[in-house]
């Protein structure tokens, strides 16, 4: 009798607007696919509970620890990466940003911010500093002490509401 971890079930994902049509274990977590069958390296291990944003993308516009995702349940998701931000204005307003900044020291955290950052940016207008504070609360970052970050991010905000 077959073990259900030695099942593979179908599912189609469609990961920075391309779908993908994978075999995965039951158990199979949304950062390994990412990683293991899609080579989409931004996403990163850290923690494997969800705690340190490492591993965070956009499911449904929404920033998400994508190592408490199983992969069958994202049938019919919307997946972002930061890979998927390729000729966005306010992606790339960020990451100029966090370059000017110095807030990507090592990086292994950049790109989860960098989304969170981009989920706070275009869902409300004016962001006070606590609330910038707050939306990068899920996030360890072990280089920068956050104020880097947190001026890149006001930087952006600033600039955007010009727009």
């Amino acid at each position: 009798m077959p073990h259900l971890e030695d099942e593979l079930y179908e599912v189609s994902l469609v990961v920075n607007n391309q779908q993908h049509i994978l075999k995965v274990p039951a158990e199979e977590r949304l950062l390994t696919t990412l990683r293991s069958r899609l080579h989409i390296f931004s996403a990163r291990y850290g923690c494997g509970t969800g705690h340190c944003g490492s591993c965070v993308v956009l499911v449904d516009h929404e920033p998400v620890p994508s190592c408490l995702l199983l992969t069958i349940r994202q049938k019919n998701r919307v997946i972002q990466t930061v890979e998927g931000f390729e000729d966005d204005l306010l992606m790339n307003q960020l990451i100029a940003a966090f370059s000017e900044e110095h807030a990507a020291q090592c990086g292994y955290c950049t790109p989860g911010l960098l989304l969170s950052a981009k989920y706070l940016l275009e869902r409300k207008q004016e962001l006070t500093e606590s609330d910038l504070r707050a939306g990068i609360s899920s996030h360890i970052c072990r280089c920068t002490g956050y104020y880097a970050p947190l001026r890149a991010i006001a930087k952006v905000r600033d600039h955007h509401a010009l727009d």
